[in-house]
């Protein structure tokens, strides 16, 4: 099995999961900080990411595990409150920035292409403070900041992903409530947050077109979490509709005002709509973008990038009791194949990349794609013997490729880039980055 000459192989990791120093050499605060450190079994077993794997101080350790592997590429975070204590540029760490910089540098030194990105679930907590992603004023803060990093760094860094998986953050921060802030808002909040990362995300990209790309010749995107949806009865016009309403309020929801025409899947707004009505609300729980910002969000991303680790099966399911949240808005139920192998919340669905991947194809006009995560749990932290891991790999390898290697020029993919991402998280597991993203 080989791929075609181009295709990128790489490592994934975020700052908070990874790097440690919490507050080392004048770095802030982030929202990650506040929450693991007000306890409560907030995260497994009150786990913090205060030491994480230390890649602050083990950086060249890392670099050696990156050589090793013969990496194309690496993705990796930034701590915005690492370079911006308190999330403005009224005040610069000059030491976050060294950091950074030697990351960098030991990168391209060793022909691995760094893919940077600016914002990883870590606000600075003096921006939350202010209200965070629930607030307009985010918008400015973060083309600030993203401008800032664009300067500091644009010169070598060629590939940005503004931010990542904004539909995980929107529901699971505040929507939910599980991630921080920590305060639910349930059917109201994921939405308002959404409304204002895709704005964020649009004007940073704005940013770079008018002010960097000329010079720096780089590509912006945003990483957008998706699974594959199936309907559970295939001869279920409801459950056909179902899985259509997944795929649009996990993945539409922002690639088509990004990627299309500016605004949300129509089944999206009318579900809403349809929703906040029975509910007695007088208007749609989902905000309106203006002509004006349909017209700043279309075509701001110079790639699709894509984070896929699994899939499941859907059913329809009517919310009966009219609850409010974005779970209800759906009306689905989501589960596996009882066939499926699985560990921790990842099941074994090596096709679900392919038709997801062929989906994207499609729907969005056949863009260059990037795979910026993917991954399996490691089954044992012990043992570098981690046969179900691979195994993993290897049938997710043989679906993408089918993807070259089926249909006609006109229906592959333009690039894919892999990126083996260790998917159990720093507050989920004991076991470190180190060991169980680099098993050999």
């Amino acid at each position: 099995m080989a791929f075609p000459a181009g295709f990128g192989w790489g490592a994934s990791t975020a700052a908070y999961q990874v790097e440690g120093g919490w507050d080392a050499d004048g770095k802030g605060p982030s929202v990650w900080d506040t929450f693991t450190h007000q306890g409560g079994e907030r995260v497994f077993q009150n786990q913090t990411g205060d030491v994480a794997c230390g890649s602050y101080t083990l950086w060249e350790e890392d670099l050696k595990c990156i050589k090793q592997l013969g990496l194309t590429h690496y993705r990796f975070s930034l701590s915005w409150s690492r370079l911006l204590p308190d999330g403005t540029t009224g005040f610069i760490n000059q030491k976050g920035i060294d950091y950074y910089n030697k990351i960098i540098d030991d990168l391209l030194t060793n022909g691995v292409i760094p893919i940077v990105t600016l914002y990883h679930f870590d606000l600075p907590q003096a921006l939350e403070d202010k209200g965070g992603w629930l607030s307009e004023a985010i918008i400015e803060s973060f083309d600030k900041y993203a401008r800032f990093c664009f300067s500091t760094f644009g010169d070598r860094v060629k590939q940005w992903i503004t931010i990542n998986e904004p539909n995980i953050l929107a529901i699971m921060a505040y929507d939910l409530g599980v991630f921080p802030p920590g305060v639910p808002h349930f059917g109201t909040g994921g939405y308002q947050a959404a409304h204002n990362l895709i704005k964020a995300h649009a004007r940073s990209w704005h940013s770079y077109d008018s002010l960097f790309r000329k010079e720096q010749k780089g590509m912006v995107s945003l990483g957008i979490f998706a699974g594959w949806a199936e309907p559970a009865d295939t001869n279920s016009v409801s459950d056909q509709e179902a899985a259509k309403r997944a795929i649009a309020f996990c993945l539409d929801f922002f690639a088509k005002p990004i990627f299309i025409d500016g605004d949300y899947p129509e089944v999206v707004k009318s579900q809403i709509a349809f929703m906040s009505k029975k509910q007695g609300y007088p208007s749609s729980r989902l905000p309106e973008f203006t002509e004006e910002e349909k017209r700043m969000i279309k075509g701001t991303a110079d790639f699709f990038a894509v984070q896929y680790y699994t899939s499941r099966l859907v059913k329809y399911q009517e919310n009966k009791k009219e609850e409010v949240g974005f779970l209800q808005d759906v009306e689905l139920q989501v589960f596996p194949d009882p066939s499926w192998k699985r560990l921790d919340w990842v099941y074994v669905v090596p096709w679900g990349i392919r038709k997801l991947l062929k989906y994207i194809k499609d729907t969005y006009n056949n863009p260059v794609i990037y795979i910026t995560e993917n991954g399996f749990p490691q089954g044992d932290p012990a043992s570098l013997d981690d046969t179900q891991r691979w195994e993993y790999f290897r049938q997710t390898f043989q679906e993408l490729f089918k993807v070259f290697v089926q249909g006609s020029s006109k229906q592959k993919p333009s690039f894919i880039f892999m990126t083996i991402k260790e998917t159990c998280k720093i507050i989920e597991e004991k076991f470190t980055w180190r060991k169980s993203i680099f098993p050999i």
